[in-house]
């Protein structure tokens, strides 16, 4: 079973992309910033990782650099999702070392389709 872990501070989008994945059949681990999710990878590096951006103490674009920066991180995929939409986002993102980026809202078939299309890798 793939791990994948969802780097989210809204509690509401968090247990939504939790369940969106768990019902797909995933294992999925939560962290609510940066910062956490670093710690949490230190144990166990996921498969794939779903992040938002804006979060408190380290940002999702700070901590994508921070793994694919990190030989032992680097190959795993990152699904950006965030609500900051505009082309300029989806850019930034993609130029941060980001495998896919979505914009929220999202459909959930977008959300479960990117992340297993990347699994399949």
């Amino acid at each position: 079973m793939s791990r994948v872990l969802v780097v989210e501070d809204s509690v509401a989008q968090r247990e939504m992309i939790t369940d969106l994945l768990r019902g797909s059949g995933l294992d999925v681990t939560v962290a609510s910033d940066g910062v956490e999710a670093l710690e949490l990878m230190q144990a166990k590096a996921p498969d794939l990782i779903v992040l938002d951006i804006v979060m408190p103490r380290m940002n999702g674009y700070e901590f994508c650099r921070r793994i694919k920066a990190d030989p032992l991180t680097q190959n795993v995929p990152v699904v950006m999702c965030s609500s900051k939409g505009e082309e300029f986002d989806r850019y930034w993102g993609m130029k941060q070392g980001a495998d896919a980026y979505i914009a929220k809202p999202f459909q959930p078939t977008e959300l479960v389709g990117t992340v297993k299309q990347l699994l399949r890798g």
